[in-house]
């Protein structure tokens, strides 16, 4: 299967390059599984979609700040893109990064991006960058605080725009809590607060993962066949509580919907005998593609 097969045409033109005011306005496209057939709805009728035993799982990974604005000792300008922790799991003080300037800096360069903080670069790796934060606090308290959210690039967004402080906002789940995505699982951004309380009124359960998004997400498909490409992996979390939820739905009928392709990547790594998934944590780096499940 050649890459091209999954090529579109999408004008610019109808790029949103801004949420509307109520996230469940958006458009739901409904396709019948048996019948073949196409709806066009509203997200807001998603409770009318679903019954009592039903089971949403949810990714509550939260997005970093983690594009940076910076400049070299010339007075050039770079563009950061932190990617994650060299490693996950301890104290954040040097990542893997995207990176783009006219002139490529040298390892060694120091990069400015605010009064007491500093990006060291430490030399070019495999799809990147590695380099060091240095400044006056704790990594996250330095990305908070000089840190955008790393939009898609087909969003437009110039420094000082006065969207970004919505987008702080917008670019993130209402139920997200875990800090470590560079890219918002998109498809849980349609959700409010008020749906999710419309939902567990009608029966409908919750449960929640987690998957952090990564490199992946902005990288291109470099390969001409689909079966060649090489996912990257992302760390994950899946408690012993959504592994329980989930069986328990099984069992009782329900039917078990993944919110968006990170879920449904994380439930398909961990699935067992028997449609359930065992809960654990680790690195998924699974390539859901027709015909592999």
């Amino acid at each position: 299967m050649n890459v091209s097969d999954f090529d579109y045409e999408l004008p610019p033109e109808l790029i949103a390059q801004e949420p509307l005011d109520d996230r469940t306005g958006s458009r739901l496209l409904v396709l019948g599984r048996e019948s073949g057939t196409i709806e066009h709805r509203a997200f807001a009728d998603l409770p009318s979609l679903l019954r009592a035993g039903d089971l949403l799982v949810l990714n509550d990974t939260k997005v970093l700040p983690a594009r940076l604005r910076a400049r070299k000792p010339s007075g050039g300008a770079v563009q950061i893109l932190l990617l994650e922790p060299e490693d996950p799991g301890t104290p954040a003080s040097a990542w893997r990064c995207l990176l783009h300037a006219s002139k490529p800096p040298a390892a060694g360069a120091r990069l400015a991006v605010g009064p007491g903080f500093d990006v060291v670069v430490l030399g070019r790796r495999d799809d990147g960058w590695s380099v060091r934060l240095e400044g006056d606090g704790e990594p996250a308290s330095l990305l908070e605080r000089y840190g955008e959210m790393p939009l898609p690039p087909y969003v437009r967004r110039e420094a000082g725009d006065e969207r970004s402080p919505r987008d702080r906002e917008r670019y993130q789940t209402v139920y997200a809590r875990r800090s470590g995505a560079v890219a918002a699982p998109t498809a849980g951004l349609h959700f409010s607060s008020a749906l999710l309380d419309v939902l567990r009124g009608e029966g409908i359960g919750t449960a929640f993962l987690t998957l952090h998004v990564g490199i992946g997400t902005f990288l291109p498909v470099r390969v001409e066949r689909v079966e060649e490409h090489r996912m990257h992996a992302e760390t994950f979390d899946l408690p012993e509580a959504t592994a329980e939820a989930i069986a328990g739905t099984r069992r009782s009928g329900g039917r078990v919907v993944a919110v968006g392709t990170t879920v449904a990547r994380t439930l398909e790594a961990r699935a067992t005998e028997g449609g359930n998934v065992a809960p654990g944590s680790g690195r998924c780096d699974l390539f859901l593609r027709p015909g592999s499940v």
